[in-house]
């Protein structure tokens, strides 16, 4: 299988280094290269070429998107990642062709014109928020909301594409109560268990 590791966190020295969201790159590359998979990494702050990108998302079988969570989405360089990166696929028809809508056939749905059927996404993240804050229809933010419904502008382009969205991964309360050991622990059954 081939795996493709894009992490995008974005650096703000004194507060965020990126070392966490290093950390659970390195496990997930290790984790499938210990088993015989190849993996392509992107880190975003460090520059990319998008047609090179484009690349990478064709010859991967899964990509994992590696971000914090900052002001509830991943951070802005993540999204001009995916502008230039999909419009480049979009251009040359490697990762689609249109929307998927044809004036010949108008039961044909948007978003069906993805080419990357039988491949998968998936979403790791680091969250300041408590996981208690999801799920709970009390909640005085997310209003019963999952993680899930908060990645639903990131996991639509993937699909938009054809991927297959895989259940995601977050490690949470990282200011206030961290528990990275379990975490990264966690994060390798989620590997077994979602991407095998």
């Amino acid at each position: 299988m081939n795996v493709l590791i894009i992490n995008a966190h974005l650096a703000y020295p004194g507060w965020s280094e990126g070392k966490l969201n290093l950390a659970f790159m390195d496990l997930a590359k290790a984790f499938f290269l210990a088993r015989g998979h190849q993996v392509a990494e992107t880190l975003v702050e460090r520059g990319y070429d998008p047609e090179e990108e484009v690349g990478k998302h064709v010859a991967a079988d899964l990509v994992i998107l590696q971000t914090p969570v900052n002001w509830f989405s991943a951070p802005w360089i993540y999204k001009k990642y995916v502008d230039e990166v999909f419009n480049a696929g979009l251009a040359t028809k490697a990762l689609l062709e249109g929307d998927g809508r044809t004036r010949q056939d108008p039961s044909r749905q948007y978003g069906t014109g993805g080419l990357m059927q039988g491949r998968a996404f998936m979403i790791s993240a680091t969250w300041n928020a408590p996981r208690e804050a999801f799920g709970n229809p009390n909640g005085v933010l997310y209003g019963g909301k999952g993680t899930a419904d908060l990645f639903l502008h990131i996991t639509s382009n993937y699909k938009f594409m054809g991927f297959d969205i895989l259940p995601d991964y977050g490690v949470f309360d990282i200011f206030k109560s961290p528990d990275i050991p379990r975490a990264l622990e966690n994060y390798q059954r989620h590997l077994e268990r979602h991407c095998l």
